[in-house]
């Protein structure tokens, strides 16, 4: 019993360490090197629209290159307890065991974590990841992974019929329906609003526990209501998984900052609310809200679904 004490006690005190060390501001750690999405162009962006909010101080841990030796990947080992969160723009070769069950540990711990578009397309194989993720797409996903989840009429419906996890059609703007308005990332915030151009992400799957849909988008592919925002129980941490944010220009998304600043804030306090008012500037159900920041977009944008 004393030694599964000492290292709970351990972390215990850094997590808090990690909120009280910078003052006022959480401690947050992003994640990136790989990923089948612009990571070195999308990285800054996140780092702002944490920052921006004031309630943040971010720092970065960039991974190996694919294909790097294993020598190169015994170097990076991210200490997850410094922070009292993780945000993942990770999407990759697998990382290695000790990094795993470090980050496990973490999150189990009471750990706060937060998924950003592909990096729910990570780590097929990770039962514990999926876990935390709840769903996820691609990489050889489908229905032995577990059900694709979608809304209708406002319930929760797991669909257990064969087909592959993941899927996407041409990227455009679309209205995202906020399907819990009491949560602390949610409340507030009007009912349906417009993001702007992205990839709406449908068909997911996994093993959808202790989860919770804040939000979600009809799909072009599905015309079904696929979940866009959620939140998960993972052990005593709690995770906020967006499925929004396939480019900068995406990112930029009055509404996308917004949820990320609460959903990163909730995730590392579970306060019941989080700072801050809805900015005047955030999105309506007819009208997009971009934020403006210097250099960006610098993605040129493929050409928009009508």
């Amino acid at each position: 019993m004393h030694r599964l004490l000492f290292p709970l006690l351990a972390l215990t005190a850094a997590l808090t360490f990690a909120i009280e060390s910078t003052g006022s501001k959480l401690k947050v750690l992003i994640i990136d090197g790989q990923n089948n999405h612009k990571w070195d162009i999308t990285t800054p962006v996140l780092k702002h629209a944490l920052e921006s909010s004031g309630a943040f101080v971010v720092e970065i841990s960039t991974s190996p290159p694919k294909g790097s030796p294993a020598e190169a990947w015994s170097g990076w080992s991210p200490k997850f307890s410094d922070y009292a969160a993780v945000v993942s723009n990770y999407n990759g070769e697998p990382w290695p065991e000790p990094v795993r069950a470090a980050f496990d540990s973490y999150v189990k711990q009471g750990g706060g974590f937060v998924s950003v578009h592909a990096a729910n397309n990570s780590f097929p194989e990770w039962k514990e990841y999926n876990q935390m993720i709840g769903v996820g797409g691609w990489g050889g996903r489908n229905a032995d992974s577990g059900p694709w989840l979608y809304v209708k009429d406002g319930k929760l419906f797991r669909d257990t019929s064969p087909g592959n996890g993941g899927a996407h059609g041409p990227q455009h703007e679309f209205v995202v329906e906020v399907q819990n308005s009491d949560h602390p990332i949610t409340r507030g915030l009007p009912k349906r609003w417009l993001h702007t151009q992205d990839e709406l992400y449908s068909r997911l799957r996994g093993p959808a526990e202790n989860i919770e849909i804040l939000a979600s988008a009809k799909s072009d592919l599905t015309a079904e209501q696929e979940p866009n925002l959620m939140v998960l129980s993972y052990g005593k941490g709690r995770v906020f998984h967006t499925t929004l944010g396939h480019a900068d220009y995406s990112m930029l998304c009055r509404g996308f900052f917004e949820t990320l600043q609460r959903g990163t804030e909730w995730v590392a306090t579970g306060d019941t609310k989080v700072t801050g008012d809805v900015p005047a500037d955030f999105p309506t159900e007819s009208g997009l809200a971009i934020v403006p920041l210097d250099g960006y977009p610098k993605q040129p944008r493929p050409a928009a679904k009508k």
